[in-house]
């Protein structure tokens, strides 16, 4: 039995879009897939399972932030899920990222201390399943998408007092910042499962740059193709 998820072994497709928004999940199931089926509401946390092109996925939200983020991936990991992937968006800590720009997560790093509680306070690499990886980047070239590959940050806090912390992250390296996929990563490494993290830049810390809400709607309908073509 799984808590925050009402639904039973069978009712979970072996792959799982996980957006953090589950308006967003709903919003994919309604535009993508068929004979949908609503397994969970709880906490009005959706999700649902349909099918894409003869496949059977299903599309879950998180929530924001990394706890609420293990939680639901826990429950999915119980409830049979074998691959995930993320669609989400992040802020630039790059001047060549754009906005609608895609970013596959190669790895995540994170200011949390949610691996240092595992591993006795030392530091822990996440990282991406590289098949699923490779995958992504083929699809997202046949689809003409401006995409990057690289390290990502998966910050606890969203509104930082230091207006300038992005900026070592920047200095080696690290293309962007979310709140969700070191934990992701970290759950499918324990148990051996495959994920993924697809992100559209939304926002530049580099450039003040800010989407607009029909880039939004645009660029999320992209990554969730990206996301499908994995199934």
């Amino acid at each position: 039995m799984t808590i925050h998820i009402a639904a039973k072994r069978g009712d979970i497709a072996d792959t799982v879009l996980i957006p953090g928004d589950p308006l967003r999940a709903k919003e994919i199931a309604e535009a993508y897939l068929e004979d949908i089926k609503c397994y969970n509401e709880v906490r009005g946390m959706l999700g649902f399972t349909g099918m894409y092109q003869g496949k059977r996925v299903s599309v879950q939200g998180t929530g924001m932030g990394l706890p609420s983020t293990s939680i639901y991936v826990n429950e999915l990991i119980q409830l049979g899920a074998k691959r995930l992937v993320r669609v989400g968006t992040c802020g630039a800590f790059q001047e060549d990222l754009n906005i609608g720009d895609v970013v596959l997560a190669m790895s995540a790093s994170t200011d949390s201390r949610i691996n240092k509680l595992t591993f006795s306070g030392n530091d822990y690499s996440p990282t991406a399943s590289f098949s699923l990886l490779n995958q992504a980047y083929i699809k997202s070239l046949e689809l003409g998408l401006r995409t990057r590959v690289g390290a990502i940050l998966s910050s606890d806090t969203f509104y930082q007092d230091d207006p300038e912390h992005w900026r070592v992250w920047a200095k080696y390296g690290v293309l962007g910042v979310e709140m969700e996929t070191t934990a992701i990563y970290t759950l499918a490494a324990k148990y051996r499962l495959e994920a993924l993290t697809i992100l559209t830049v939304s926002d530049s810390l580099v450039t003040g740059a800010l989407a607009s809400s029909d880039e939004r709607q645009s660029n999320f309908q992209h990554m969730a193709e990206l996301g499908l073509a994995l199934v």
